[in-house]
């Protein structure tokens, strides 16, 4: 498996609160970060893995949400998180 319970502390303890703060936007949306970069280098080498391609435009527009909902709610948490995590819109 790509993605461990020890690389998840790891994003978690990065990015959100703590290393059990599951739920905060930010570190959520540095998981999904990681996990699309990760299908994005997956779909370099298998460009005819549609149902991959399905999970990564999921992936992406549940990230967008996400970033929008911060957004709306705390700018400078969404100014913050975009900065940190390289993102831009």
């Amino acid at each position: 498996m790509y993605l461990s319970s020890e690389k998840k502390t790891e994003i978690f303890g990065k990015y959100g609160k703590n290393n059990t703060d599951t739920g905060s936007p930010e570190s959520q949306v540095a998981l999904f970060s990681y996990r699309i970069s990760h299908l994005t280098e997956h779909l370099k080498s298998n460009k005819k893995d549609y149902s991959t391609e399905r999970a990564l435009i999921m992936l992406v527009g549940k990230r967008r949400r996400l970033l929008d909902y911060l957004k709306n709610n705390d700018i400078e948490r969404y100014r913050a998180i975009i900065k940190e995590l390289g993102l831009r819109k």
